[in-house]
């Protein structure tokens, strides 16, 4: 279909491409006359055959002519010419012919825009100029000269041939002349045999289909680029895909191509060559992850590569390509990813004692799909400052007034300021357990989760083991001793604790008391307290006073920030690009978060997501944060029943 600027005429010249490349600006249309046009020697990259001749100009494209002559004008063989066009004009030395010309000849149009005339790429380049319309042999093209002189016009149109004289001139009889008198002319030596441009590859196989127009797209997220190679072909075609270092190759049997090689804008090269076999594609990309499909109507090759060009700045999640249940939510600093609780099951999940891993590092561990950075610790011992509760053992203690978010085994989740203590009964009664901890205080009774490498106990103390559930000691050491994982460990001086037995056998049972009413913390199996808590029941609630925190202090600054909530009945992960809790809390109160609980902020504030672009994975955050020891973690239903 020709374009209706084509046909009448644009206001201004235009740079055109040719199946989907950018030709160079000497190719470029140029308004002559008050037409636009081309030049004619361009026109064989449009699989139009010419002569190019101001005195016998032709034009060819099947079996549609257009011709030239002055004195005579245009004329059309193989179709009625219905249409007055344009004089042809000489600029620069160059013979230019009117765009609508093409358009009568049924050159194809792919783009017609102000800014850009796109023409779909020929099944062939004619490589031989047309013969002499009067089919005759072919004689020198004489050009009009072009004028040095600045004042002198640039453009002329071509001018009729000057007519006969009336009458002829009178016979001139030559003087006789001796051969003294002739000057000394020496032969014109010969010039050399001028070398035929390269031959393109015919094809040799039966023709599928032609590769009609390239197109390039480039995007950037972050500092993630994802660059979209397009060729559209006049009919489907197989694939044959070669990956090597630095690119990938695609080759198209039975499929002709004009051949070509262009940079594209991020520093990618692309080939296209034609092959007696075929097409044949070659992308180098010099790094990045190239992934090739098919879309149909009309079938097109898609090639996208993606490229990390800055890892020093995390890569985006990519909207368009989230796990299944999960739902990403953007409201301008604040942004949300959902979890359909069908599918995903929170979990607190802790690094190794005394360590500090990645978010990306703990949803790993876990098999999850993503994860938020969990509470408060002390950055030189990674050591958690508050209460951290997993598969329902207590392995930090809590500070006894912080927020907290807890999940129950069916994955529900609670929230609310528990107080849990570890207690501990039998025939003597009940003690109530001071304090979680490795490090012994002969003045307190201690309790432990045993992880296979830390010593507990000490001279003079003693320490009981129990397994999970069991209801007598396991084991009673003197001294110290390295509690295998997940083991609970209490050690005392039994001169403080005279009731506590000091023997394997003896009865005793270990409960967890959570000590709150808000909410059903007797099912919670995990549990993170960090604070403050931002919202409930839909309603900003945020009270420093009540938990303790320093308002005038680093906590409380204008930060990047993280949370954990509930939206629409679904856990939600929170992160808010910057600014004070109480911003944070109305950012997630206007965007319908009906509970909400603030994870450590800051330098700790993380939220990854699995998957991204080319699966490098991607966060809400934008600045790197500092590894955490430990994390709340979206694991699929199935690998949470296994962990």
């Amino acid at each position: 279909m020709i374009g209706a600027a084509l046909l009448a005429g644009a206001a201004d010249a235009r740079p055109t491409a040719i199946g989907g490349i950018r030709q160079s600006a000497s190719v470029d249309s140029r308004m002559l006359g008050g037409s636009e046009m081309l030049a004619v020697w361009t026109l064989p990259r449009l699989g139009v055959s010419v002569r190019n001749d101001p005195q016998d100009l032709r034009l060819l494209l099947g079996k549609r002519e257009l011709r030239y002559a002055p004195g005579k004008g245009w004329t059309a063989h193989g179709f009625a010419l219905t249409d007055t066009l344009p004089t042809p004009m000489i600029e620069g030395g160059s013979l230019y012919v009117p765009l609508r010309a093409l358009g009568l000849l049924g050159v194809r149009v792919l783009a017609d825009t102000p800014g850009l005339l796109a023409f779909a790429a020929p099944a062939s380049v004619p490589m031989a100029t047309l013969l002499p319309s009067d089919g005759g042999p072919e004689r020198p093209v004489i050009r009009p000269p072009v004028s040095a002189t600045p004042s002198a016009p640039a453009t002329t149109a071509v001018q009729p041939a000057p007519a006969a004289p009336a009458s002829p001139p009178p016979a001139v009889t030559p003087s006789p002349v001796s051969p003294e008198s002739l000057p000394n002319i020496q032969p014109v030596p010969a010039l050399p045999t001028p070398t035929p441009p390269p031959l393109v590859p015919s094809l040799t196989v039966p023709r599928v289909a032609n590769l009609d127009t390239v197109r390039i797209s480039r995007t950037l997220y972050r500092t993630v680029e994802v660059q979209r190679v397009v060729m559209d072909l006049s009919a489907p075609a197989s694939q044959e895909i070669s990956r090597e270092g630095g690119g990938l190759s695609v080759f198209l049997p039975g499929v002709t191509v004009t051949g070509s090689q262009q940079t594209l804008p991020g520093g990618d090269t692309l080939t296209l060559a034609q092959t007696g076999a075929g097409a044949a594609i070659r992308l180098a990309t010099g790094g990045g992850r190239s992934e090739i499909f098919t879309l149909e109507d009309p079938f097109r090759v898609v090639i996208d590569t993606t490229t990390y060009r800055d890892s020093s700045v995390p890569p985006p999640i990519d909207p368009e390509a989230l796990p299944a249940g999960v739902t990403y939510r953007n409201r301008e600093l604040l942004h949300l990813l959902s979890f359909d609780p069908a599918l995903f099951q929170p979990r607190v999940v802790s690094a190794p004692l005394g360590r500090s891993l990645s978010v990306l590092d703990l949803v790993k561990s876990a098999g999850g799909v993503a994860g938020v950075n969990g509470g408060y610790f002390d950055p030189r011992s990674s050591l958690p400052v508050d209460l951290v509760a997993v598969g329902g053992l207590m392995t930090a203690a809590s500070l006894e007034k912080r927020a907290t978010v807890g999940f129950t085994a069916g994955g529900e989740t609670l929230f609310g300021y528990p107080r849990p203590r570890y207690v501990l009964s039998g025939p003597f009664g009940s003690v109530t357990v001071n304090s979680v901890r490795a490090t012994p205080n002969a003045a307190l009774l201690t309790a432990f989760v045993g992880d296979g490498k830390t010593l507990v106990g000490g001279t003079g103390l003693t320490t009981l083991l129990l397994a999970p559930g069991s209801v007598s000691v396991t084991r009673a050491v003197t001294g110290q001793v390295i509690p295998p994982p997940r083991t609970l460990a209490f050690t005392f001086d039994p001169a403080r604790f005279p009731a506590l037995p000091v023997a394997a056998g003896a009865p005793l049972i270990v409960a967890l008391n959570w000590q709150a009413t808000d909410a059903p913390w007797g099912s919670a199996v995990d549990a993170l307290s960090a604070g403050p808590l931002l919202v409930q029941g839909g309603k900003v609630v945020i009270d420093p006073r009540r938990e303790g925190f320093n308002t005038a202090a680093g906590v409380w600054r204008s930060t990047r920030q993280s949370a954990l909530g509930t939206l629409g009945g679904q856990p939600t992960i929170a992160y808010f690009e910057y600014g004070t809790p109480e911003a944070f809390a109305a950012a997630l109160a206007g965007a319908g978060v009906r509970d909400a609980v603030r994870m450590d902020s800051g330098s700790s504030a993380t939220a990854y997501l699995q998957g991204g672009y080319a699966g490098l994975g991607g966060y809400l955050n934008t600045v790197w944060s500092q590894p955490v020891p430990n994390a709340i973690v979206f694991v699929p239903r199935g690998v949470a029943g296994k962990k």
